[in-house]
């Protein structure tokens, strides 16, 4: 039972930059002191003296790392290191805490700091957030590293398409080199040192996030170190919450969005034995939302994670002392400052009981979610959705491509969750929304603002009007075809367009037309529109205008087929000479591409029956759903015996109603072995448990000043429940032979038992 479990098994941890304090005890398996200032090796021994295996994670792109920027680490001044950007402006994550462009010496630098981690014993080094902002590219560092790296001029990224491509292939490249750098080093200073693996890991943003906030960064090139030993997909609330567009409304999509983000980070690790660990946050960078905006935007991210069965690592809270020990809304000096500069407002409030005891029972669920027996309701066969690191070369289009100005006008249609507006208000941004995307593929400036905006519009445009109708659609690696002879063996059908990413080298094509020719359906959508078709590449070389007239020919057909279904071996390609932009602007579009995807299945046997719900049966658990927008606005309804694990106290039910743009989080009690112990539910961590004929004997530990909640299957009915250690209230279900038991925790292991 994997409630009771090990701390080694490392399923689930937290990173923590302050002390240990009985309110962020929270009977996690493992945790990431974060920072290498000289309070660490006090903050190692704390969490290791707690029981706790210790890793040590840090920033790879800013920290707190004056002494290197300064030059009392080596002599040099390494200011010249910071990004800037075309008007010589530094990008700062916090005063005085630049971006850096990762070089050998800043390499060498972090190397010799996290020795020092390791010679007080961590297990693993995450070093976290590679980061390398589209904007900027213009610092002297990033120059020389562009003569280095191309042996010619360095050529400004606004100059040209090619410019822009080649600096932000380079910009991730950098942080990949440095990446291998470092990891390399220490595992030798560890392995010869103290005769003892080291774990290195990269805690980073999901590509599709950073593509959307124009961030350049290594993501499936990462597969590529053999000394990276997994990632933290850091998925949350902050991510999620970015708005795009679905049939002409700009609005944030909070579940739709991490659903996809999560997908694709997967993809980093799936066949790889490699780790991931999915990454929740109770709440987020920003503070200046409400308790109740953050455990609504929280439980959309939560339940996203959870519907991707082949992930059952997560890192359950990142600052957990700002969640359980902050007061919210907060109030900022300035846009992007953080809780740590900001002060409380005046209706500011501690956490509420309810959400620490949810968010409590959250953690400890996480750690079950090893359940190998899963299915999805309604389509169960995969389609993948092929993403590329590429995706982040062309997030900005040079000077001499026309726009129609800055995307401020954009943004401010947005319809945001977080907004206290009359049912008029929201109604009116809608409509004005709307009107401005009816016919914005006619206006070709309009059209490139929006495709260069967070939106993202070419990927929304091909992934919501699928996943909003119940077809779990799976964003998948392209650079991975490539990589793993057996990457799509799976799927039996997947949808790729050239119009927002580029294939890197020529063998995925060769990839592409084997999995076709074996029995694949490859839906291809584009209308070879995007400027950075003509980037200086591989297919240039070979005379080809756009990569998909390449791989067009390799699968036999014309350079430029018109619209249709063409048969390729046993398998098909489908064409649609259609930007995936335009596919987000319009209602009539999106059912268009409904309609296509839906015959498609049809033909090889699949029925895609709309639906407005993701339902995924994980084990005893039922994890769902239910989407606005959608094929229709009727609730999900369940009927069975289940312990609803989203409700206060763990309520038993027959019947649960999930109404549209609400989720669900049930165990199925019919799932269990008659007359066996189960642990149901709990906000506590069980440490150990002792069955008697007629008697269990728990001993539990939660942290402090909790409303703990325990709800259990017997195989035996009980006549009392006692404590020595708390103040115990407790019930007995006999329809459900389940008990309830609560008390107030004082963040210290108790005893209690039921006979």
């Amino acid at each position: 039972m994997a409630h009771i479990r090990k701390n080694e098994e490392e399923k689930t941890g937290y990173q923590e930059s302050r002390p240990l304090t009985p309110a962020i005890d929270l009977q996690c398996d493992f945790v990431m002191v974060y920072g290498t200032d000289e309070t660490m090796p006090e903050r190692i021994r704390q969490f290791a003296d707690a029981g706790y295996p210790v890793h040590l994670m840090t920033g790879i792109s800013w920290g707190d790392y004056q002494d290197y920027l300064d030059g009392a680490w080596d002599g040099k001044s390494h200011w010249d290191e910071a990004q800037r950007e075309r008007d010589g402006q530094t990008v700062l994550h916090g005063p005085r805490v630049p971006y850096l462009v990762p070089t050998d010496a800043f390499a060498d630098y972090l190397t010799e700091r996290l020795k020092i981690a390791v010679d007080l014993g961590v297990l693993a080094v995450h070093m976290e957030e590679p980061e390398f902002w589209d904007r900027s590219g213009y610092s002297p560092a990033f120059q020389r590293a562009y003569e280095a790296r191309y042996g010619e001029p360095f050529a400004p990224q606004h100059e040209s398409i090619d410019a822009h491509w080649r600096c932000a292939r380079l910009k991730a490249e950098l942080y990949a080199q440095t990446l291998a750098r470092i990891s390399a080093a220490l595992k030798a200073y560890a392995r010869e040192k103290y005769d003892r693996d080291l774990r290195f890991y990269v805690p980073t943003h999901s590509l599709l996030n950073y593509t959307q906030w124009k961030i350049l960064s290594p993501e499936a090139s990462l597969i590529g170190i053999p000394t990276v030993d997994g990632y933290i997909a850091q998925v949350w609330t902050g991510t999620s919450r970015v708005a795009n567009v679905y049939e002409g409304l700009y609005r944030e999509r909070t579940f739709e969005t991490a659903y996809l983000e999560y997908g694709v980070m997967q993809e980093l690790s799936r066949g790889t034995g490699r780790r991931m660990w999915f990454l929740n946050d109770p709440i987020e960078d920003n503070p200046a939302y409400t308790w109740e905006n953050y455990r609504y935007n929280y439980l959309k991210t939560a339940v996203a994670s959870l519907l991707h069965p082949q992930v059952w690592h997560y890192e359950i809270c990142p600052w957990p002392r700002r969640v359980f020990e902050g007061r919210y809304p907060r109030i900022q000096p300035k846009i992007g400052e953080k809780d740590e500069t900001s002060f409380a407002a005046a209706d500011a409030k501690p956490i509420p009981d309810s959400y620490r005891t949810l968010l409590s029972g959250m953690f400890q669920l996480f750690g079950d979610m090893e359940q190998p027996d899963w299915q999805f309701e309604g389509v169960r066969e995969p389609v993948g959705l092929f993403l590329s690191d590429s995706c982040l070369y062309q997030r900005t289009f040079p000077d001499n491509v026309p726009t129609a100005g800055p995307e401020e006008a954009l943004y401010s249609l947005i319809v945001k969750n977080s907004e206290i507006a009359s049912p008029e208000e929201i109604a009116e941004k809608a409509a004005r929304s709307r009107a401005y995307m009816e016919n914005l593929d006619q206006d070709a400036a309009g059209m490139n603002t929006l495709i260069e905006s967070s939106a993202f519009p070419h990927f929304y445009g091909l992934a919501l009007p699928l996943l909003k109708y119940g077809l779990p659609i799976r964003p998948v690696q392209l650079d991975n075809v490539r990589r793993f002879p057996d990457y799509l063996k799976e799927f039996r059908f997947a949808i790729l367009s050239y119009e927002f990413m580029k294939p890197l080298f020529t063998d995925i094509h060769d990839a592409l037309a084997a999995w076709v020719h074996r029995g694949g359906c490859l839906i291809c959508v584009g209308d070879g529109g995007d400027p950075f078709h003509a980037v200086r590449s591989w297919w240039r070389d070979q005379g080809y205008d756009s990569p998909m007239q390449h791989l067009f020919e390799l699968l036999g057909l014309p350079r430029q087929p018109e619209d249709g279904a063409f048969p390729v071996g046993s398998g098909r390609v489908i064409v649609w000479n259609r930007s995936p932009a335009a596919l987000c602007l319009r209602k009539a579009e999106a059912d268009q591409w409904r309609t296509l995807v839906k015959n498609a299945l049809r033909e090889w046997g699949v029925d895609w029956a709309y639906s407005n719900h993701i339902t995924l049966r994980r084990g005893p658990y039922v994890i769902c759903q239910v989407m606005e927008e959608s094929a229709q606005e009727a609730p999900k309804v369940f009927e069975g015996r289940f312990v609803d694990l989203l409700s206060d106290g763990y309520p038993v039910i027959s019947r649960k109603t999930v109404l549209p743009g609400d989720g669900a989080l049930l165990y199925d009690l019919d799932k269990l072995v008659k007359d066996r112990f189960a642990v149901i539910a709990t906000a506590a961590r069980i440490v150990s448990a002792e069955m008697g004929d007629s008697s269990l004997c728990l001993r539990v530990h939660a942290a402090d000043q909790l409303l703990v909640y325990i709800r259990l299957r017997l195989p035996f009915v009980p006549a009392a429940c006692r404590s020595e250690d708390a103040d115990i209230s407790w019930q007995y279900d006999p329809a459900s032979q389940t008990a309830l038991i609560s008390y107030r925790s004082a963040g210290r292991e108790i005893a209690l038992c039921l006979e």
